[in-house]
């Protein structure tokens, strides 16, 4: 670790200690040290879906709407196997370390975050605490949206061919109309999101902000690629933490930027906030 990084951690820690209230940021790229694929590029999704890489699909073709109506079987294919692939992972310290950090501020802690894994509420975090601003793997709605309903994914356990990223058997299914069900995420080039549970999730997050009068943003794994965490963290108003092994810098000039994964930053700014 260079002599910068060493400065940029004890900064940010000496912020986090002086603020009332510390706004979680994170990315795709928080979960990558829980041992999550990282899907940056087509080699990073193909990789980790060579099913896909065979038939030419790209995450954006099969991380949306259209897909669950041609080919409900492959959809869920993908769907399922993360599904089950996030009730299996286990979060890595940094999450137990974020969570100590805001607990101890005046005013709590609040995660946005556009990772759809329910990682945050398996970390033990307040889920009356947490804007999932692309929505959670961990309900469903109906593809249709035919009664506004929202209900938990709990009963669904996909059984996946995972060599042809192929849904077996029965697919999960709307319990009002019986049409095919879909995670309530927002996918690519989607109308048909039902955003009721996360605009509940919105107002409690704006009702905190608006409580909170040193806020810090410690971000983490939030790229550019899809940026709707980072346009968040530098909008929101406070000292920004920016936190990423590849893209730590920020367009706001007091922004602090560190050149680390998550869990080895959070590690090093709770060390020196004595948070273990």
């Amino acid at each position: 670790m260079d002599s910068k990084t060493r400065r940029e951690l004890e900064r940010a820690a000496e912020l986090i200690e002086r603020a009332d209230g510390l706004l979680i940021a994170a990315g795709a790229g928080m979960g990558v040290d829980s041992g999550l694929p990282d899907f940056r590029g087509n080699e990073g999704f193909w990789k980790a879906y060579p099913a896909l890489r065979q038939s030419g699909e790209s995450f954006a073709d099969i991380a949306s709407p259209v897909t669950f109506t041609a080919h409900p079987e492959r959809a869920w294919g993908f769907y399922g196997h993360r599904l089950n692939l996030y009730r299996s992972t286990r979060p890595h310290d940094g999450f137990r370390l974020l969570r100590q950090m805001g607990e101890a501020r005046e005013r709590g802690y609040f995660v946005f975050t556009s990772n759809v894994d329910g990682q945050f509420e398996k970390a033990g975090f307040d889920p009356e605490r947490l804007n999932q601003c692309h929505g959670s793997i961990h309900h469903l709605q109906c593809l249709d949206d035919c009664s506004g309903e929202i209900w938990p994914a709990d009963g669904e356990t996909p059984v996946v061919d995972t060599e042809r990223c192929l849904a077996l058997g029965e697919l999960p299914t709307c319990p009002r109309c019986g049409e095919v069900a879909r995670p309530n995420i927002l996918m690519f080039s989607d109308w048909g999101w039902n955003m009721a549970r996360q605009e509940a999730q919105q107002e409690k997050y704006q009702r905190w902000l608006a409580a909170v009068k040193n806020l810090v943003v410690i971000e983490c794994g939030a790229g550019t690629a899809i940026p709707t965490v980072r346009w968040e963290s530098e909008a929101v108003g406070g000292q920004l933490v920016r936190i990423n092994p590849n893209e730590p810098e920020s367009d706001l000039e007091d922004a602090i930027g560190i050149r680390l994964g998550a869990r080895e930053a959070i590690s090093a700014i709770a060390a020196r906030l004595e948070v273990s």
